[in-house]
């Protein structure tokens, strides 16, 4: 019985932390107005687009704009795009994007 009730936490635990992974793909939709949907659009202010960049330099890119630490012109709009995102959701969008 102990061990039936310890697999079965396990297994809820597993799939509560599966569901609750950020999806970089969901994440990326309310990028896609000024960055396009794979990428390749440079917003105003920006000086180049998304793809083609490594995950390493888009999250450090998106630390900076949640941080304050990086930006330009549109500092302002990237902050607050940056605001809500956790550390494992930067992650997840800047490995999807790099894949672009």
């Amino acid at each position: 019985m102990k061990k039936t009730l310890l697999a079965t936490a396990f297994i809820v635990t597993t799939f509560v932390f599966a569901f609750a992974a950020s999806d970089g793909a969901a994440l990326y939709n309310k990028c896609k107005a000024c960055h396009g949907a794979d990428g390749t659009k440079v917003p105003a202010g920006a000086e180049e687009a998304l793809k083609g960049q490594s995950a390493a330099d888009i999250e450090k890119m998106l630390t900076g704009y949640k941080d304050g630490s990086f930006g330009g012109e549109k500092k302002a709009t990237m902050q607050r795009m940056t605001a809500n995102l956790s550390p494992e959701d930067i992650k997840a969008l800047a490995d999807y994007i790099s894949k672009f």
